[in-house]
């Protein structure tokens, strides 16, 4: 097994908790299927389309653009919501963030490059930066709304790597949603899909680290 080189995070599911948990919350609060309430907030989010979150991720739309575009789309299908509002759970208080700063602190400290690949956009940027000590926990940031692509599209990641400066081979990948950390393995990454739990996502990191030392 390769050596591990550098440790690429996502953002959202990782140092927060997830905008598709928050997604499938306001789903069963407001009596819409789960499945549903995701679709009205991120559309199919294992392709990279023409969805209006997708292009707001890829900074092609402002978000008030875009919130008008799924708010329409909402009632076109039956239901009188704001699914940007879904989202608004996510500045409740976060339990785990502080271990997870920490643990991902110490990752770096150990040598480990690191960065964050997040698909995000403009105008969270000072927000969710806000959230972390962004220039302390990563060499690099690549943000979806600055580079044009977002994940899972091979791109990204491969901007990340050149970013760090590593193989495929020698890097982990951690993110929220299968279909991003199956991307990232698609490339050689190793992958590790982060649950409600993301305190367990890093042991099982831990373990990696520990297998190849």
């Amino acid at each position: 097994m390769s050596t591990i080189e550098a440790v690429l995070f996502d953002f959202g599911g990782v140092f927060t908790e997830s905008p598709f948990l928050a997604a499938h919350e306001a789903g069963e609060e407001l009596g819409i299927d789960v499945d549903v309430a995701f679709d009205l907030c991120f559309g199919t989010y294992h392709d990279d389309g023409d969805h209006p979150w997708h292009r707001l991720e890829r900074g092609e739309v402002t978000l008030e653009d875009a919130r008008l575009a799924l708010r329409t789309m909402a009632i076109e299908r039956g239901y009188d919501v704001d699914p940007i509002d879904f989202l608004m759970r996510l500045a409740r208080d976060d339990e785990q963030r502080p271990q997870v700063v920490e643990r991902a602190l110490a990752i770096k400290a150990s040598g480990i490059r690191t960065a964050c690949v997040t698909n995000n956009i403009l105008e969270f940027g000072e927000g969710w930066r806000s959230l972390v000590p962004v220039d302390a926990l990563f060499d690099a940031v690549v943000d979806s709304c600055h580079t044009g692509v977002r994940k899972p599209d091979s791109r990204i990641y491969r901007l990340a790597l050149d970013a760090v400066d590593v193989d495929a081979e020698a890097a982990v990948f951690l993110d929220d949603h299968p279909a991003n950390v199956a991307a990232a393995e698609s490339l050689g990454m190793r992958g590790i899909v982060v649950g409600r739990d993301r305190l367990a996502a890093f042991d099982r990191l831990d373990e990696l680290l520990a297998a190849v030392e």
